[in-house]
């Protein structure tokens, strides 16, 4: 990508060949997963400060939270202290690209809780409860520094949306970086 061009978001999305296999979720001991209640607020905005996304508030959020469709914002709990230590959202995302589309979205964990799979986990159930609610087109966007991440969501199954003509060679430089295997012939463009 050229210095002057603007940046365009990687994006992925979940193979129409999978819609009758969710992922399974698989929470590790130690740890439990459920939805949103109101009051997670606040730690929610610490997990995401920890994660790199500072500036979460109740204004931010405010708009996320009219696109969750119900029970589609998973929690990662750690047992002993209670705490939110991991999150993702499901989220109603209608475009040209993706018309009546779900997205995985605001993924995010506390390092302090990092290996443990918890972000498998949240993207897993959202997915899920993603498809367990009718949507056919589900996707996410991403950045292509987000390694760890992009492993997580290749993992699951999630693949590549060639939809300019320079996501070939961004993804092939990707695929390099986390040793996975470079497969354009099966991704959507």
């Amino acid at each position: 990508m050229a210095e002057n061009e603007p940046y365009v978001q990687l994006q992925m999305i979940w193979p129409e060949r999978l819609l009758n296999a969710p992922p399974v979720v698989r929470v590790p001991p130690g740890y439990s997963l459920r939805t949103y209640r109101k009051g997670d607020e606040p730690r929610f905005y610490r997990v995401m400060e920890l994660a790199g996304w500072p500036g979460w508030n109740d204004e931010k959020l405010k708009p996320w939270m009219a696109r969750i469709p119900p029970e589609s914002w998973f929690m990662a709990i750690h047992g002993e202290s209670g705490e939110i230590v991991a999150t993702a959202m499901g989220l109603h995302d209608h475009s040209e690209q993706h018309p009546f589309g779900g997205e995985l979205g605001w993924v995010a964990g506390d390092p302090a809780h990092a290996g443990k799979g918890l972000g498998m986990v949240v993207c897993a159930a959202v997915t899920a409860r993603l498809i367990g609610a009718g949507y056919r087109n589900i996707h996410l966007y991403t950045e292509h520094w987000r390694l760890a991440a992009l492993k997580i969501y290749l993992k699951l199954g999630y693949v590549p949306f060639l939809y300019t003509p320079e996501m070939p060679e961004r993804w092939r430089a990707i695929c390099a970086q986390l040793q996975w295997p470079f497969t354009p012939e099966g991704w959507r463009s």
